[in-house]
């Protein structure tokens, strides 16, 4: 099938913008006038990306960041044309399209996502809703109810903490349990928390008729505890101080 011309045109012009050592100017197009382009779209990706992840701009020097971004911009084929699914763009890139570099922090995938959970969810329209949950309920004896805009997670990298004076050469043996999460001031805050209480959480959400209580007898099995009331009062503990941070909302009415 024969490219309109126009849309040659149009291949020419964007492919030069992405991509300007390999591909010459289109016809008829002085080299004044696409700098403003090239300039202009690529100064744009990179903003956002920069400010999306700005503890990973931070361990880049200037060199290997503009290196790895230009490829990024040359490269990678978006499937969406939104300013605030970049970041969404960027990460499939480092999973499945970039090669590791020598500048590459170990953990860079895992610590992107983390970066990029923090900015989905201060932009998420997630609301809460707290039609049918009793904020003074009992959670033991009713179904904790979790805030939609609190995602637990776990990475093998304790990427809460990394940054350029923090950068493991491997991942630790413990892995890192974490709860981000929006608060009702809109402000994103993350919790860390221990392998039981991600467990706990976990049953919760994976069984939608389980209370507390069958959570925790559910760990305290699990872990073949000989006092399973330590693990009761832990585990209340636990729910009280998830709700505490407004992760749990309360419990479910009956």
């Amino acid at each position: 099938m024969t490219v309109p011309a126009f849309t040659k045109h149009q291949y020419e012009f964007t492919s030069h913008i992405r991509n300007p050592e390999k591909n010459t100017i289109p016809d008829g197009i002085e080299d004044r006038r696409m700098g403003i382009y090239r300039e202009l779209l690529y100064n744009n990706v990179e903003g956002f990306i920069s400010s999306g992840f700005p503890v990973i701009r931070e361990i880049y020097n200037d060199e290997n960041w503009h290196k790895m971004i230009r490829d990024f911009f040359a490269n990678h084929k978006s499937h969406s044309p939104y300013f605030l699914e970049i970041s969404q763009e960027f990460i499939e890139y480092l999973q499945t399209e970039r090669e590791t570099q020598q500048e590459d922090p170990a953990g860079l995938i895992e610590l992107a996502h983390y970066e990029w959970v923090e900015m989905a969810l201060h932009v998420s329209d997630e609301t809460i809703n707290m039609d049918n949950i009793d904020a003074n309920g009992d959670l033991l004896r009713q179904r904790p109810v979790f805030s939609p805009l609190a995602w637990p997670l776990v990475y093998q990298f304790p990427v809460h903490t990394m940054g350029p004076d923090n950068l493991p050469d491997e991942a630790p043996q413990q892995a890192t349990y974490l709860v981000v999460y929006r608060n009702r001031n809109d402000e994103v805050h993350f919790l860390e928390i221990n392998p039981v209480t991600a467990r706990l959480i976990s049953l919760l959400q994976e069984n939608e008729s389980y209370t507390g209580m069958h959570a925790i007898e559910d760990v305290a099995k699990e872990m073949d505890h000989p006092n399973p009331e330590v693990v009761k009062q832990g585990g209340l503990t636990a729910l009280q101080e998830l709700q505490q941070y407004g992760i749990i909302l309360g419990s479910q009415h009956n």
